[in-house]
């Protein structure tokens, strides 16, 4: 009766080790292994703990565009690869989006009169 048991047990260890290897075949494990475990945009890093807040980005936005080379993909956290389709979205709709270049610099300096300020309390 003991065999019936380790048979199961063998089927199972062979379907997990072969769903293991069909996964790592997918263009996810190949980038994990390819690329370093950090954000491409915030540059935040990752550990086994929160690898799957790590996602991988098809810099043409074609999912079906999956070279050996890994050249489509970059690993981007969450908040970064949701960010990078949301500016995609408003491109398409023709939503300028709001570039670092043109926002206005700010013209307030909290230190501008510091010396001063250092000078009145010797």
């Amino acid at each position: 009766m003991v065999k019936p048991v380790n048979d199961k047990l063998d089927q199972a260890v062979a379907d997990a080790r072969r769903a293991r290897d069909e996964r790592e075949q997918g263009y996810r494990e190949r980038s994990l292994k390819m690329y370093p475990h950090i954000c491409g945009r915030c540059a935040r890093e990752f550990s086994r703990a929160n690898l799957h807040e790590l996602t991988v980005h098809h810099r043409d936005h074609n999912h079906s565009n999956n070279p050996d080379d890994g050249s489509n993909w970059e690993l981007l956290c969450l908040y970064c690869h949701d960010n990078e389709h949301q500016r995609q979205l408003e491109a398409d709709q023709g939503i300028a989006s709001t570039a670092t270049d043109e926002l206005a610099s700010a013209t307030f300096n909290p230190f501008a009169d510091l010396k001063s300020m250092m000078d009145k309390d010797s």
